[in-house]
């Protein structure tokens, strides 16, 4: 992502640690900053709502509870996120099936482009 002005500003939301690791490593490697890692719906959600951050990853499933609450703060902040699922494409609410998804497991290239869709 050489093509983006300045380094932008991710904030992760997933409750399994390496797969949150994994994420970190992917994020900067496309030449963005981790602004936060939350592993938990109520950690997500209290950065979603104080975190200076411009685009989210949220996994869907996090330990048992989904992310949506998650999902509806950032829309009200005008915040772009992706999905990261394990369900597939039809595993996302219908109200936000409009958001870029990525699956699980992550492929470098689906990310990156998956990323840079959401900040366009």
């Amino acid at each position: 992502m050489a093509n983006t002005p300045s380094a932008r500003r991710v904030l992760i939301v997933e409750d399994e640690m390496l797969i949150a690791m994994m994420l970190q490593d992917m994020v900067a490697d496309a030449g963005l900053e981790v602004e936060g890692v939350a592993n938990s719906l109520n950690a997500g959600i209290d950065l979603a709502n104080k975190a200076d951050f411009d685009l989210a990853i949220l996994d869907v499933n996090l330990n048992g509870e989904e992310v949506y609450p998650v999902a509806e703060i950032l829309q009200r902040r005008g915040i772009p996120f992706i999905f990261s699922t394990g369900y597939g494409a039809g595993g996302i609410r219908s109200e936000f099936d409009t958001a870029p998804q990525v699956l699980k497991p992550f492929q470098q290239s689906l990310l990156v482009a998956a990323l840079k869709a959401a900040l366009e």
